[in-house]
């Protein structure tokens, strides 16, 4: 049987979906406080595929709080994998609009707005695909929750901080421009950069042992050590058809695992499978697969959820 691999990264969340019903409305899947699959007894979000059994093109996609207020509506042209397309609109749990921005190809493009909870407009900023043909984006204006206005037409200091993050800095032209500083609030890291025309000349991190972890590159995705076409065939390679199944498994696999901070390939789930144990097959090969190399922000190593489609034809090898 052909193996065709596709893989895509999400720096977010599991997205197994479960049916309350067989009735053709939706797909329900349940969410933790880490976006990570739950159960009903034990969740923090829900997210709904509207038309989930339909054949459709596209196929409307919202996200509601455990209150039930809605947090986030938009459109996939996958019902499985998650692939934003067109514009998506996110709420506070107050009702108060949090944020709009347009996806084409699952990826950011033209403008996007956020407001602060109260209401009050925070920022605008403009996506754009570099050189490398990377999604970027420009600060053009921002405002803090005093209503002072900060960044005019993309020139300014920046000093933001959210639940996560705080970080200061000038803006030139809507880039990052000469010395930041910042941390991360949750595990106290901290981080000083040096920024030319929006370009990352070197950092430093200073992780909780106070040792420091120099950096070019703000993000790396885990890669495989023998590259990804390596990986491709290992599992061609490992993912066999029993006798029984031949002519009858077809169709997409899909599955999840994490890419640990060392490395190593753990928590592999299925999110849909085709049965006749296929999938189970999938999961062993994930198991004993050889470690990669991590994923790294700032030049400290990361945990990643890393999402892989796996197409098994009906005929041909």
């Amino acid at each position: 049987m052909k193996l065709i691999l596709r893989v895509f990264i999400f720096c977010i969340i599991s997205t197994k979906l479960f049916s309350q019903t067989a009735t053709p409305v939706g797909k329900i899947v349940y969410l933790d406080s880490a976006w990570v699959e739950s159960t009903e007894d034990n969740y923090k979000y829900i997210r709904i595929v509207e038309d989930y059994f339909s054949d459709k093109k596209t196929y409307i996609l919202k996200e509601y709080y455990k209150s039930k207020a809605l947090k986030m509506i938009g459109s996939t042209t996958d019902k499985d994998i998650i692939k934003r397309e067109g514009q998506f609109v996110y709420y506070y749990e107050n009702g108060n609009k949090k944020s709009t921005v347009n996806y084409l190809n699952n990826k950011k493009t033209g403008k996007e707005f956020n407001w602060y909870e109260n209401g009050n407009i925070k920022s605008e900023l403009e996506y754009y695909t570099d050189k490398n043909n990377e999604t970027n984006y420009k600060l053009n204006n921002y405002w803090n929750d005093q209503k002072e206005q900060k960044i005019i037409s993309g020139n300014g200091d920046l000093d933001y901080k959210d639940e996560y993050i705080e970080e200061a800095g000038r803006v030139k032209d809507g880039l990052r421009d000469g010395i930041w500083k910042g941390k991360y609030l949750k595990s106290q890291y901290s981080f000083t950069e040096n920024h030319k025309d929006g370009k990352l000349v070197s950092g430093i991190t200073l992780d909780s042992l106070n040792i420091e972890h120099p950096y070019t590159v703000a993000e790396q995705r885990p890669t495989p050590k023998k590259g990804i076409n390596s990986f491709y065939s290992y599992m061609k390679n490992s993912i066999y058809i029993p006798v029984e199944a031949r002519n009858k498994a077809y169709g997409k696999i899909y599955m999840t695992f994490v890419v640990d901070k060392d490395g190593r390939l753990i928590e592999p789930k299925i999110l849909k499978g085709i049965g006749y144990g296929i999938d189970e097959i999938a999961i062993e090969a994930i198991k004993n697969a050889k470690n990669w190399n991590p994923g790294i922000r700032r030049g400290i190593p990361l945990r990643v959820n890393y999402s892989l489609p796996i197409t098994i034809t009906k005929n041909g090898q």
